[in-house]
Order: structure tokens, then C-alpha cells, then sequence
């Protein structure tokens, strides 16, 4: 059954729905979460507004999931990019549209801020998100993605 959402930005009142949100992402994928270590960092977003956006995705006024989108900039796109930073719509409400709908925010996101492109990361192991999102135009490329923690 398709489930439109809204989207609504994230303020101080409804940051600890989105901090539970976001527990339920890291949880479910057995990564390793720190709650006092995620506020700061979604506070200090809020706080920016120009380096990106946390936003509740809700079906009639309930929160269902979550999504996060920053501003990068990159050579090989021709200057500014979104990263789609997380992405999470709560298990109950999977296959009903939800991630689609957020796909299409973050696109047009982008857009509006005359941005040449989104970029995301997924774990290799979580085939539903790979399907959804290849079916919304994202490619898989042959890059590996690289992090060391300062």
C-alpha cells in the first residue's frame, strides 16, 4: 500500500524523535552508536543550515523515518554535490513508497540549490536499499569507499 509522507526539518522539539530514529538505523545494522555523540553532531547541522538539512519523514502526523542530506563539493561533478547521509524509514513501514518519496526530496533538494548531483553510500550487505535505490537512478560504481577517522 503506497504511503505519501511529509517532510518536515528537524528543530530542538522533535530532535529526540529523530535521535531515536537514527538509533533504530545504526542498531539494525549492528554499527556501533553513541546518542550524546549523534546529538552534538545534529545539533551542530542545525545549526548550519547551509551545510545541509535533517528532516522527519511522517505518514498522517507519525514519524516514520528519517532523512539527512549535507553539501559537498567535488572537481568531478563541477562543484556542489548532496550527500545523502542517512536515509531510514522504520521497518513497519517498508515497501509502502516512503523511500521513494524521500529519493525524489533529496533530488529536488539538490536542485534547488543548483547542485550537480547526490551521492549516498550503502552497506553491500542490504540488498532491499541497493534495489530501491537503483531503481531511483543511482548507479553502483567501481570505487571503494574510504574513511579514516581523525
Amino acid at each position: 500500500m503506497y504511503k505519501v509522507i511529509s517532510v518536515r526539518p528537524v528543530d530542538r522539539v522533535s530532535l529526540e524523535t529523530m535521535l531515536d530514529l537514527s538509533a533504530q538505523l545504526y542498531q539494525g545494522e549492528g554499527w556501533k552508536w553513541d546518542r550524546e555523540h549523534a546529538r552534538r553532531a545534529a545539533e551542530a547541522l542545525l545549526a548550519a543550515p547551509e551545510s545541509g538539512t535533517i528532516l522527519l519523514l511522517e505518514v498522517e502526523g507519525q514519524p516514520v523515518g528519517i532523512l539527512v542530506m549535507t553539501a559537498c563539493w567535488s572537481l568531478e561533478f563541477g562543484g556542489r554535490f548532496g550527500l545523502l547521509d542517512e536515509l531510514f524509514i522504520a521497518a513497519p513501514w517498508r515497501g509502502c513508497g516512503i523511500g521513494t518519496q524521500a529519493l525524489e526530496f533529496a533530488a529536488a533538494w539538490c536542485r534547488e540549490r543548483g547542485m550537480e548531483a547526490v551521492r549516498l553510500e550503502v552497506w553491500t550487505g542490504n540488498a532491499g536499499a541497493i534495489r530501491l535505490y537503483q531503481r531511483a537512478g543511482f548507479a553502483l560504481e567501481q570505487r571503494h569507499l574510504m574513511t579514516k577517522r581523525l
